[in-house]
């Protein structure tokens, strides 16, 4: 570190963009400092992936018991107790956040220095008002959820995922906007607690047409009312109820005690002043990178969901990593590391999961592909069988020249445990007759990807195992 800089890297954030530079500039011998005007841990850890997926998994176990499908072993359903849920969820959030963001602090020996981030120019910050001078800038201060423009909106009380996630008595009935993978998050894990659930938006518009059909019959299943249209107005209702109306472009009416929004995150950029580092950003806000995670000014990065990366904290990681290197390479050097995206795998955390690696269908289209695509559905895959739920599908997409895998998308129970597989076979180039002939453990949903490879062979009818 030369003597003009109080600091080898200064890291505004403290999510997983943000500790994943830490991480590999400590690992470097290079100073650090996070600067965190919240709380220590980011979106993932306080108010995303970790408190939604165990509430998720607790509506899971309620819903597994009332739909139970053997008869031989009948299970039973008390009323929900939200605050109990609730206050498990916090104590799991607590304790993650202490072992997995502040205890990897100390252990690295990084700083994180609690404050407002503010640039005054182009090479110096202030943290509330204390000038800090770095060597180089990370800005990794996450997302936000976006508000739409729908009239009468402000007038209603109305929750984000956040907040709603903070609710400690049950609503008796809730109207999600948004169809994303936010919306039907929120949607089936209100559902399967017992509230009466509707949808305004397109359900998984990002999905393939045929898993998107799956998701459509489930949440019909499970008594979520779709409404694949845009939110026009919210207002309250006129009466005593207390409901909350939303009317949809085409006139229709859903009603509900409370409003959700999902409709899609916004960067946080608020306070930085990024205009002052003369740091561009795009139309929405995002700051815009280069491949090596470089912002306008060439002394600044950004990475994860606040650079527009794909919005999941492992390709935050990966970012805040990449951003690290690169920011403290010696001036002129190559870029020391970029981010691959290759095979880059999702899940959406429904009962089924939806999930997928790769590219769609319409993707691998729009890049030249000559494309061929093979369907399985759940029925003719032996683990669905014995679970008796063969509601869902599998989708791989290939090149139809080479073979080699280009995408793959379940809509199934433990489909994301596919993709870690998928993704594999998409980064090793591997073809569709490769997976086919490679073993896979019978009475496993992972077995779906040799038997839906199979079928670009030979689309007859199979034995269990052949």
């Amino acid at each position: 570190m030369g003597e003009d800089y109080d600091i080898d890297l200064a890291v505004i954030g403290s999510g997983g963009a943000a500790m994943s530079a830490a991480i590999a500039a400590s690992q470097a011998g290079k100073s650090v400092v996070l600067i965190e005007r919240g709380v220590l841990g980011g979106t993932c850890v306080n108010i995303g992936c970790v408190p939604s997926k165990t509430l998720l998994a607790a509506a899971g176990a309620r819903h597994a018991a009332l739909t139970n499908p053997f008869q031989g072993a009948p299970t039973s359903v008390a009323p929900v107790n939200l605050g109990d849920l609730v206050a498990q969820k916090d104590a799991l959030i607590e304790r993650l956040r202490d072992a997995k963001y502040a205890d990897v602090a100390a252990a690295y020996g990084f700083e994180v220095r609690p404050g407002q981030a503010t640039f005054l120019d182009r090479e110096h910050l202030a943290v509330d008002g204390q000038v800090l001078r770095a060597r180089a800038y990370l800005v990794a201060t996450g997302s936000t959820p976006a508000v739409p423009d729908v009239a009468g909106l402000d007038s209603v009380d109305w929750l984000t995922s956040t907040t709603a996630m903070q609710l400690t008595e049950l609503p008796e009935s809730l109207v999600v906007i948004g169809g994303g993978y936010v919306g039907m998050e929120q949607a089936q894990l209100f559902a399967h607690l017992g509230a009466r659930v509707s949808v305004v938006g397109r359900l998984a518009p990002h999905a393939e047409p045929e898993l998107a059909q799956g998701l459509r019959e489930l949440f019909a299943d499970d008594g979520i009312t779709v409404v694949e249209e845009h939110a026009s107005a919210v207002a309250h209702e006129t009466g005593t109820t207390g409901e909350v109306v939303v009317t949809t472009v085409s006139g229709e009416q859903l009603h509900g005690a409370r409003v959700l929004v999902a409709t899609g995150r916004l960067p946080r950029i608020d306070g930085l002043d990024l205009a002052a580092a003369g740091v561009d950003v795009d139309e929405r806000g995002f700051v815009v990178v280069d491949e090596a995670q470089r912002t306008s000014n060439p002394r600044v990065y950004a990475a994860g969901d606040v650079s527009g990366a794909p919005q999941y904290v492992y390709v935050a990681a990966a970012g805040g990593r990449a951003a690290a290197l690169n920011a403290l390479t010696d001036d002129g050097d190559p870029p020391a590391a970029r981010v691959d995206y290759a095979g880059l795998p999702a899940v959406v955390f429904t009962r089924p999961q939806l999930a997928s690696a790769g590219l769609t269908e319409d993707e691998a289209l729009a890049r030249g592909y000559a494309c061929d695509c093979r369907v399985l559905n759940l029925s003719d895959v032996p683990r669905a069988l014995v679970q008796h739920d063969t509601r869902g599908a599998v989708k791989l997409v290939a090149d139809a020249e080479s073979g080699k895998v280009l995408g793959v998308h379940a809509l199934a129970d433990g489909a994301g445990e596919i993709m870690l597989a998928a993704t594999y076979a998409i980064k090793s180039g591997m073809t569709v007759d490769d997976l086919a002939d490679t073993w896979a453990p019978y009475l496993t949903m992972a077995e779906s990807l040799r038997i839906v490879a199979g079928l670009f062979r030979n689309q007859m009818p199979t034995s269990c195992c052949a």
